[in-house]
């Protein structure tokens, strides 16, 4: 009789599943309830609201929800894609939206600064909130237009206030920047008043230098419908809102970026190695075209120069280079140096050029005798730029090369006025001894 053998079995003891391990379940709307619920326990006292919000911490999960948090705290409730409240209710009670918000708070800047302060608190208190926030700031301005006409106004204001006190990054306004916000003027319409809480804040350096760092003062432009964007457009706009600075800097943006086209084309030509005169040619349409005065090119001109080739590294050699390739330039310095205000921009730049490249220390006065010779500086400019209208890197080294050259120009200038002096006296001399004969003559010719 044959045996079966036995099957083998598993044994062992069944691990349970640690509580920590469990996976909470994802529940936006329970985390929702309860932030209302606090905050509605709150009530109206925003003091109130921040102690609700340190404590809750604890046992709300700030971290996994923040998005949920901040809708809330801005709009009352947590947002559908879209911009829409999500409407889940509880029996007869409705739970999905509070008024204790940026929406439902009171529209002025006293009352809004008031919820600012709330959401300062928050961030202070949870530092990992900061990024969440500034992401869900950004979604609200692109749901700009589910919102109230009252809604948008009372998140400009609040907006601006953010950005004037540096709560998050200017970044967040790249959400201004969609095509159907533009297209329908409110992107326009939320900066304007958001650009004017900003101003009353704080200034605008402080808006344009914010702007600029995350690189979109560039693209103000962009915040008008297509069929509106033109400079003259924006400027009459800004300026009948009271806000001509944002006009103004607009202007200077403007011209900085053709400035900087007319920058790189001059090198082209410079590399190319076109003629002096062809160089005036063109600088000379683009300051007609732009309105541009010589002293708004000179620097510019003297950069591009000055950049366009490799200068060598030692001081005794450097100098006849540099004299060299000026000469081959007078024209177009001389062009653009009609007014005083070009000559003395012309000096300073100079003067910090040779202080910021140390092997043309020692260059500085041979540049400005060049220039002298050449009509591109004049005498009172040059003197002018000793006594007064120096800068102070250098200083000392510069004036003393320039003094005897100073002492001369003075000198010279004494003797000129000697002489204009004995000409006149001379001239007026002659003059009185022929009115005289004259005089004598008619006598004899009349007796």
């Amino acid at each position: 009789m044959s045996q079966k053998a036995e099957k083998p079995s598993l044994s062992g003891q069944r691990l349970k599943t640690r509580k920590r391990d469990e996976k909470e379940k994802y529940d936006p709307i329970g985390f929702r309830d309860s932030l209302i619920e606090g905050l509605t326990e709150s009530g109206s006292d925003l003091e109130q609201v921040s102690k609700f919000l340190d404590s809750a911490g604890a046992r709300l999960d700030y971290r996994r929800y923040a998005d949920v948090l901040f809708n809330v705290l801005f709009a009352g409730g947590h947002l559908a894609p879209g911009g829409s409240l999500i409407q889940e209710t509880d029996g007869d009670k409705k739970t999905y939206q509070t008024d204790v918000c940026v929406f439902k708070a009171e529209e002025t800047v006293d009352k809004l600064r008031e919820f600012y302060e709330v959401l300062y608190k928050l961030l202070r208190r949870y530092k990992f909130l900061e990024r969440a926030f500034e992401e869900d700031l950004r979604k609200l301005l692109v749901f700009l237009k589910s919102f109230k006409e009252d809604e948008r106004r009372k998140l400009a204001i609040t907006t601006g206030l953010i950005l004037a006190n540096s709560l998050c990054s200017a970044k967040i306004l790249d959400g201004l920047y969609e095509e159907h916000l533009a297209k329908e003027g409110l992107s326009l319409e939320f900066t304007t008043l958001m650009f004017k809480t900003w101003i009353a804040e704080k200034d605008i350096a402080h808006l344009t230098s914010t702007l600029r760092r995350c690189q979109i003062d560039t693209r103000l432009m962009e915040l008008f419908p297509i069929n509106k964007r033109s400079q003259e457009k924006f400027t009459a706009y800004f300026r009948e809102q009271g806000l001509g600075a944002i006009a103004e800097f607009q202007n200077k943006q403007l011209d900085t970026e053709v400035k900087q086209e007319v920058k790189k084309e001059l090198a082209n030509m410079l590399k190319d190695e076109e003629s002096a005169a062809e160089m005036v040619l063109y600088v000379k349409e683009e300051m007609e075209k732009n309105g541009f005065q010589d002293s708004d090119i000179i620097v510019l001109i003297w950069n591009t120069l000055m950049s366009g080739i490799e200068w060598n590294k030692k001081e005794d050699l450097v100098a006849e280079q540099a004299l060299k390739h000026l000469r081959n330039y007078v024209l177009l310095l001389k062009t653009m140096t009609q007014s005083d205000k070009a000559e003395q921009l012309l000096i300073l730049r100079i003067q910090e050029y040779c202080y910021e490249n140390i092997h043309f220390m020692k260059v500085f006065m041979k540049i400005i005798v060049l220039l002298y010779k050449t009509d591109v500086l004049n005498e009172e400019n040059i003197v002018r730029w000793y006594k007064t209208h120096h800068s102070n890197k250098g200083k000392s080294v510069f004036l003393d090369q320039m003094k005897k050259f100073i002492e001369w120009l003075e000198n010279a200038e004494e003797g000129r006025d000697n002489i204009y002096r004995e000409s006149v006296c001379f001239h007026f001399y002659h003059y009185h001894m022929y009115c005289h004969m004259l005089k004598h003559f008619c006598l004899f010719v009349s007796g």
